[in-house]
């Protein structure tokens, strides 16, 4: 072999071996709670696909003037991260997955903080559906739910219709204004997807087979305590509805049942308390290799001395268990 050939033999050995040291560097090993130590990560969302758990998360991410903001600006996301597990101790960092800049209506220009709050990804027929929340530019007022699409759970994702799924026009702005329609969550039930949303009131509407369109009329529901960030599974026959409550000073969870997400949906009370040093919580559930999982998020992390907060939150993950009524039982976040 001539002296170039060996040069480039060599340079392309240390190039495997490279890429192969980055993918090791990119797992970690959960010790208990918070799940994810070197970043803010916040609104878990868990599904599971051929034999691993793919989380979502919204990366939180510190700025300076941020312990003084207020109006939605304590929170600064401009990304969203995915991580997965085949066992749920070791867990690998996909890193960054989807931005609001994928979505050429969103309003990236704006000065100010990231606008990239709670979403979902849901699997149909081979294909990955990203349903997020972001701020829409003109003609889009307000925060919108887009929904992004992808061959594979870790991306690359690109926008699925060219503007917003669910926009300020579509629904009943109440009190919550301008970012009542965030927090999607999306659920198939014998070949019929739903979805819902929204802070202040929960809406929730049947999704077309092709995943990005509405098939029907918006349906408000009327849930006690409710505020935001609802979720909607399944187990055994019984339909549930998880959301963030309002508890006695900050959010906590409860959760409502029904034969079918249809309704009519009855209200069980809490399924855990409100979390540690953060006024938001956000449930995702899941089962995976014959157990079931709350995941929720809380502001116990310090990172690089720097504090959680409201907008530095620390996403955690407990066993959930069932009655055999179907009814949740308590689980009690631990550290």
């Amino acid at each position: 072999m001539k002296k170039h050939g060996l040069i480039t033999l060599f340079a392309a050995c240390m190039l495997a071996s490279c890429a192969t040291q980055e993918v090791d560097n990119t797992t970690f090993t959960f010790n208990g709670n918070p799940l994810i130590r070197n970043k803010f990560t916040a609104d878990p969302a868990p599904m599971v696909h051929n034999g691993r758990l793919y989380l979502y998360v919204g990366h939180d991410e510190y700025y300076n003037g941020q312990d003084t903001a207020g109006g939605g600006k304590e929170f600064n996301i401009t990304e969203w991260l995915c991580y997965s597990t085949a066992d749920m101790k070791t867990w690998k960092d996909h890193g960054s997955v989807l931005r609001p800049g994928h979505f050429a209506w969103a309003d990236t220009i704006t000065p100010g903080v990231g606008t990239a709050w709670a979403a979902q990804v849901v699997e149909r027929d081979g294909k990955f559906y990203y349903y997020c929340t972001m701020q829409g530019q003109k003609p889009y007022s307000g925060y919108a739910i887009g929904v992004a699409v992808s061959d594979s759970p870790t991306g690359p994702f690109k926008d699925a219709i060219g503007k917003p799924l669910i926009c300020d026009t579509m629904t009943n702005n109440g009190a919550r204004g301008w970012w009542n329609d965030i927090d999607p969550t999306v659920y198939i039930d014998n070949n019929q997807a739903w979805l819902a949303w929204g802070n202040g009131k929960c809406f929730i509407s049947k999704l077309k087979s092709n995943m990005i369109e509405l098939d029907g009329d918006i349906d408000t529901l009327k849930l006690p305590k409710y505020i935001e960030g609802p979720w909607l599974h399944k187990h055994g026959d019984t339909c549930y509805l998880t959301y963030a409550s309002m508890g006695n000073r900050q959010e906590a969870i409860d959760y409502a049942t029904a034969p079918s997400f249809e309704g009519p949906w009855t209200h069980q009370g809490q399924v855990t308390n409100e979390a540690e040093n953060s006024f938001t919580i956000h449930p995702g559930i899941v089962e995976f290799n014959g157990k079931n999982y709350l995941f929720y998020h809380n502001a116990t992390a310090t990172i690089d001395s720097i504090h959680g907060a409201i907008g530095r939150r620390s996403v955690c993950f407990d066993e959930l268990t069932y009655t055999p009524e179907g009814l949740m039982n308590f689980v009690n976040q631990s550290k």
